[in-house]
């Protein structure tokens, strides 16, 4: 069970690491872009896509790339 919540923190860091280098490189996302309830993840990445005009495929790539 403790690696369990060491993974599952892990994780959250790096999402998190990874959301605020998406703020960082694109000025136009907002903390009100990133919010999302657990469960619509994918709804949340679909609105940022949006925004920037990237397909998820470009988003994927570029969140790969912190």
């Amino acid at each position: 069970m403790k690696n369990s919540t060491y993974s599952t923190a892990l994780f959250i860091a790096n999402w998190k690491d990874q959301l605020n280098n998406l703020k960082a490189k694109f000025s136009k996302i907002t903390d009100d872009d990133l919010y999302y309830n657990e469960g619509e993840k994918d709804e949340m990445l679909y609105r940022v896509q949006v925004k920037l005009g990237k397909t998820k495929e470009e988003l994927d790539y570029i969140m790969s790339s912190f």
